[in-house]
């Protein structure tokens, strides 16, 4: 059994959810563990992971849409705002879906389904480039 850990950093434009698929195949392709199980864990607290459908973007534009309405910016209940409006409401949105995945790894590739792909939901107004630590356990 080997293990491999790696970090990918994903800039973001603001809200929304940014694909980065590719890059998690390309570095467990060429990590030379055949199978395994792939850890991805996003170190920030404002901004989280998802896999999610990746053929249609409206589905992307609807999910934020939703969480939008969800999770508001500006509601009276939020004490902490030192950080600004969006703040509070990304922190909330990050705890409603996931700072981790788990994805188990054959031939060399995270076995995700036809219209899947990995992505980091990015719940701040403003541009961030997210860190996204990649741990593969296998042979």
């Amino acid at each position: 059994m080997r293990q491999v850990h790696h970090e990918i950093s994903v800039p973001t434009r603001g809200k929304g959810l940014y694909d980065f698929t590719a890059s998690v195949r390309a570095w467990v392709g060429e990590s030379g563990i055949r199978q395994g199980l792939l850890t991805l864990y996003i170190r920030h607290t404002s901004a989280s992971l998802l896999i999610h459908e990746n053929y249609d973007p409206t589905v992307q534009s609807d999910l934020e849409r939703f969480f939008s309405r969800l999770v508001p910016e500006g509601d009276a209940i939020y004490a902490h705002t030192l950080e600004g409006a969006d703040d509070m409401p990304a922190h909330v949105r990050a705890a409603l879906t996931q700072t981790h995945l788990v994805i188990p790894v054959t031939e060399r590739a995270p076995l995700l389904g036809t219209w899947q792909g990995l992505y980091v939901f990015e719940h701040r107004r403003a541009p961030q480039t997210r860190g996204v630590v990649l741990h593969l356990l296998g042979e």
